[in-house]
């Protein structure tokens, strides 16, 4: 057997005990009972350890070496490069770093639940603290071997080949923009009679409806379910695709779009490679990729006028009723208002990325030791002012506890939230040039539009860079022009 055979059999096994990780992260937040948390983190914590332990063996460093003497073809050689680079980014921690982030971020993310809604941020600081200490800790690992910056070195997991420079650059010039977008936009809605579809929406009837947009969307229910959580997401493996969302009666777009959202992460996942399951090479490329995805099917696709016109008589149906606030007119423009709010999941395509902006500058300032946990109270407040214009001062529950992702410790996420947004705008710009995709949504027809996805994003997984995917699919790399023009387009025109 090859050196190159034996790697592949050897993250196959890796794949598996990650796979496990996965689903019983899923029914921690889905299904657990209460009382099983701690059991549950001491389990995935083990896992953790055995997961870490596997993914350093010391005769990989051989392994690696004698690969790359053999020969290989050219997605053997791909798959090799992405062996090498996960290796490389697992080996730097040691097994009890590892073990500790895992029940300490467990413990977090736990406790976040009810203390949010209790708007304690005096109790979620005290576990938030532990977590930043041990994310500075693996920051500043990952620096000392790469020759990034810590936050950088974080960032490089989420978003390989980004960095804060580029990011500052690109950020700066949406913050130059965004504001007088957002009062232009603003002022052109408020001619414009919208009424906001009343409640109540049984929770069955919107799962029922939720279900439907999924199977058009092509979802494939044979490998995979939709959930309840506290926080919608997406998880699982390609072959088992778990997604979940939260419903409110009052508002069934809210959990509508959260569904479409999360379904545009699984149909990537579900549209991976198969002759590369179990291997790095054949999983996602980037999260700014992956949330590409979901925006594309959130909101280049979901809140057109098109499929809104889809979307409404579904509606009726489901909700056994006829009238104007479900029409297909009325809901395209309540699908597409702009009002700056404090939720970042709620928020619509044009405040979204002041929301992305806000928690990149504050966790990039955390990581590198210029501020601490305690500062990002008033940091948080002072950022949504003059981002949005709205104070969260003393409202923790809206403000800096309203996001999950600082639990675990996955600092460096959230620029791939506004990256995806000009991905996709990127990928719908490119689209458009080789089919009339308007025309396909009143034919309902949208297989052609899936497969140019899955020809020029899913099936390639991370067989090539990120700048590759963009060039081969689009014949440039990212291009943030694409993004605002959309926007222009879509309200202001």
């Amino acid at each position: 057997m090859t050196f190159y055979k034996k790697l592949e059999q050897h993250h196959k096994k890796l794949s598996k005990l990650a796979h496990l990780d996965a689903i019983c992260g899923w029914d921690q937040a889905a299904k657990m009972p209460e009382g099983g948390n701690e059991a549950r983190s001491e389990a995935m914590a083990e896992l953790a350890v055995i997961q870490h332990e596997l993914a350093t063996a010391p005769h990989l460093a051989d392994w690696f070496e004698q690969a790359e003497t053999e020969s290989l073809d050219a997605g053997q050689i791909a798959s090799l490069k992405e062996m090498k680079r996960s290796w490389q980014a697992n080996n730097l921690l040691p097994a009890d770093l590892v073990e500790e982030q895992s029940l300490v971020g467990s413990k977090c993310e736990h406790a976040w639940r009810t203390q949010r809604t209790e708007n304690n941020w005096y109790e979620f600081s005290k576990n938030l603290e532990k977590v930043v200490e041990l994310s500075r800790k693996e920051a500043q690992i990952r620096a000392e071997a790469t020759g990034l910056s810590r936050y950088d070195a974080l960032l490089d997991l989420y978003e390989p080949g980004m960095t804060t420079h580029e990011l500052d650059q690109l950020f700066s010039e949406v913050k130059g923009w965004l504001p007088g977008l957002i009062a232009q936009i603003r002022e052109k809605q408020a001619t414009e009679s919208v009424v906001k579809p009343v409640g109540p929406f049984p929770v069955d009837q919107q799962q029922n409806l939720s279900l439907e947009i999924m199977n058009k969307l092509g979802f494939d229910f044979n490998h995979g379910r939709l959930d309840v959580s506290v926080h919608p997401f997406c998880g699982g493996v390609p072959t088992d695709v778990r997604i979940t969302t939260r419903y409110d009666e009052d508002d069934f777009t809210s959990a509508l779009m959260g569904v479409i959202h999360e379904t545009g992460h699984a149909r990537y996942e579900q549209g991976l490679p198969e002759q590369w399951h179990g291997l790095p090479v054949g999983e996602a490329r980037s999260m700014g990729i992956h949330e590409s995805q979901s925006l594309f099917f959130e909101m280049q696709l979901s809140r057109s006028e098109p499929f809104i016109g889809i979307l409404a008589p579904l509606a009726c149906e489901a909700f056994s009723r006829q009238d104007k606030t479900l029409s297909t007119e009325n809901l395209t423009l309540f699908n597409t208002r702009v009002n700056p709010g404090f939720i970042r999941v709620d928020a619509d395509e044009v405040t979204y990325p002041a929301h992305v902006i806000l928690r990149y500058e504050i966790e990039r300032d955390l990581i590198e030791g210029n501020i601490e946990v305690a500062d990002i109270p008033q940091l948080w407040d002072k950022k949504m002012t003059e981002y949005l214009g709205l104070s969260t001062k003393g409202n923790y529950t809206d403000g800096c506890m309203q996001d999950i992702h600082w639990t675990d410790g996955s600092f460096g996420y959230f620029p791939s939230y506004t990256l995806g947004a000009m991905y996709a705008a990127q990928f719908m710009a490119a689209m458009r040039k080789e089919m009339n995709v308007e025309n396909l949504i009143r034919e309902r027809n949208l297989q052609p539009i899936f497969n140019w996805l899955d020809r020029h994003v899913w099936k390639k997984a991370s067989t090539v860079s990120t700048d590759q995917l963009l060039i081969d699919a689009t014949g440039e790399r990212l291009n943030a022009e694409y993004f605002k023009n959309h926007l222009i387009v879509r309200y202001l025109k």
